[in-house]
């Protein structure tokens, strides 16, 4: 099992770093399914196939269509290529790096420091439903409401 968890783990960094340096959106779009897709498949080696399937169904399945939705009703052509690739000039990638390598020493200083005798604790279906509709429930209708939006305007912005 520690072996798929570091192919996926390699994917998931690849697929990641394809989406970031890629000029064709749609191509683009495919390689951050396959970074969730490798995200979920992490999830279910740690222990957490609930969050996987959610991880797989939600964000690799819904989200990425409504993406691609408005990906097709932007209608994005050849300017747009051109605008990204004047955006990736090696000095636009200086304070991204600076920001990237201090969250890696921190990590690597977090993980340094932690206790490898970890306990696991299953969470099931119930428990996340409860805490989905009960405590947490208007959080998630204003994170709906707030997707809506953003396709309604994306709309608007294409329509002109």
């Amino acid at each position: 099992m520690i072996i798929l968890f570091y192919i996926a783990a390699a994917i998931a960094v690849i697929s990641t770093v394809c989406v970031i340096l890629q000029s064709n959106i749609v191509h683009a779009l495919i390689y951050l399914i396959t970074s969730l897709l490798s995200v979920a498949v992490i999830f279910y080696v740690l222990g957490a196939p609930f969050a996987a399937m959610l991880e797989a169904i939600v964000y690799a399945g819904a989200i990425m269509v409504l993406f691609l939705f408005v990906i097709m009703m932007l209608n994005l052509g050849q300017h747009t290529r051109d605008q990204e690739k004047s955006w990736l000039t090696s000095k636009v990638w200086i304070a991204p790096s600076i920001m990237s390598g201090i969250l890696l020493v921190q990590l690597v200083n977090v993980l340094s420091e932690l206790d490898h005798d970890v306990e696991l604790t299953r969470v099931g279906v119930l428990e996340v439903s409860a805490l989905l509709f009960g405590p947490y429930v208007l959080a998630v209708e204003l994170a709906s409401i707030l997707l809506l939006a953003g396709l309604v305007s994306a709309y608007h912005l294409a329509k002109k």
